[in-house]
């Protein structure tokens, strides 16, 4: 693991030699249009980084962008992995080891998600408050690093109440609803079935998707603080009125760049 972080990292070094910024975007499906807004100083594309899988999906650019946003240093994801494209957890978690061994501190994830909540429809923002990880995987399997972080971290607070509280001050500052719930993280790539959607609901969560836990997990085992942001894209299965697909995730992505770009930029400036 370590030698595949370090070569990693320093992959990017050669690309990037100056000091790499203290905070990590990674951006979901539909949402790479933030990129727009990063003045960029390199953009690396993940085939040219050890480790890094190139991405297959739909709407993940599959490239860093590393520059200013909002005046902030920043390094931005354009697209991230996933376990139904093949990988496994520990492939997932790269990226963000890698960045924690470069400098950075603080992680922000994104990702389009289902809603469990009729009231919160496609179009809403949900701050990340907590998740479930019913995947059956773990980012953390396999032998521990304890210069990494330790063998059995504390998952009590995963997504900073700091952060939170700067991320809502943030969507009011901009007026925009920022609603607040508990993300359940599935393999996919199938869409969950209704019964799935039921049971779900009935243990706390509030939207559904397959990504971000992984990397938040790591990014808590490595010592980072961690924030998340949920773009509703669909009601779930048994919610939703009409069959669920990949084209209306990135349809709604495209229709909220604007709201979700202008509360990260929010965002970011509270940060730094």
């Amino acid at each position: 693991m370590k030698t595949a972080i370090a070569a990693a990292a320093e992959a990017v070094k050669t690309k990037f030699p100056s000091a790499f910024p203290k905070t990590v975007l990674v951006l979901g499906s539909g949402l790479g249009g933030f990129g727009e807004h990063v003045e960029t100083e390199a953009v690396i594309p993940y085939q040219d980084i050890p480790g890094f899988p190139v991405s297959t999906v739909s709407g993940h650019s599959g490239r860093l962008l590393i520059g200013k946003a909002a005046g902030v240093p920043i390094a931005c994801m354009q697209g991230r992995f996933h376990l139904y494209e093949g990988h496994r957890a520990e492939q997932v978690a790269l990226p963000i080891r890698t960045f924690r061994a470069l400098g950075a501190t603080t992680l922000i994830l994104t990702n389009a998600a289902g809603s469990l909540k009729k009231e919160m429809g496609p179009g809403a923002l949900m701050a990340i408050e907590d998740h479930i990880n019913f995947s059956g995987r773990n980012p953390l399997i396999g032998p521990n690093d304890e210069s990494i972080g330790p063998r059995f971290p504390d998952m009590s607070a995963v997504y900073s109440p700091r952060l939170r509280a700067l991320l809502a001050a943030a969507a009011k500052a901009e007026e925009i609803p920022l609603d607040s719930g508990v993300y359940l993280y599935t393999t996919g790539p199938s869409f969950e079935t209704p019964a799935e959607i039921r049971m779900f609901a009935q243990m706390g969560a509030d939207a559904v998707g397959m990504s971000t836990a992984p990397e938040a997990i790591a990014a808590v085992h490595a010592g980072m603080e961690v924030a998340g942001v949920s773009l509703i894209v669909n009601h779930a299965a048994g919610i939703a009125d009409h069959p669920i697909t990949h084209d209306e995730t990135l349809a709604v992505g495209a229709a909220a760049a604007d709201k979700m770009s202008r509360l990260m930029l929010q965002f970011l400036a509270a940060i730094d």
